[in-house]
């Protein structure tokens, strides 16, 4: 059991060097948010062990093992330097969901990202909610699909 504060290890060295070269505070920011991945995924029975990974060089959370939901990124950008954001298969409804349910949470990035802004309080609830709508996204469309004849 990790103790408040503690971090994750890291099983890919890639993208262990992602997050070294993000600024220092904005290390600090990306690091409550992979916690909060972890810490959704890990009170989700579904999601199963995540992978991370890099996906066009940006972090990536997979349900490899369980193949439950969908994949969430999540990056920082110098061009944006005042915001975080968490990406999501731009395929699914998932934006749209989120856009309906949390219109004054998050900023948006057409139907693929919440954008959090850097150096405020993030709304934790809101974005596990997010993520954990993501991490079993497969399981909900199965359940959601009519039986066949």
């Amino acid at each position: 059991m990790k103790t408040m504060g503690e971090v994750t290890p890291f099983r890919n060295a890639a993208v262990e060097r992602v997050f070294a070269q993000y600024p220092d505070a904005v290390r600090a920011e990306m690091l409550a948010l992979r916690e909060l991945v972890f810490r959704t995924a890990a009170e989700t029975p579904e999601v199963g062990a995540l992978e991370e990974t890099l996906k066009w060089g940006e972090p990536a959370y997979v349900t490899s093992a369980t193949r439950s939901g969908s994949t969430v990124r999540m990056d920082w950008k110098p061009r944006h330097p005042r915001q975080l954001a968490l990406y999501f298969n731009c395929k699914t409804d998932l934006v749209e969901t989120f856009r309906t349910l949390f219109p004054r949470d998050f900023a948006f990035e057409g139907n693929r990202a919440i954008v959090l802004p850097a150096g405020k309080r993030i709304p934790n609830d809101s974005v596990a909610f997010c993520i954990a709508a993501s991490l079993t996204y497969h399981l909900r469309k199965k359940t959601a699909a009519p039986a066949r004849a």
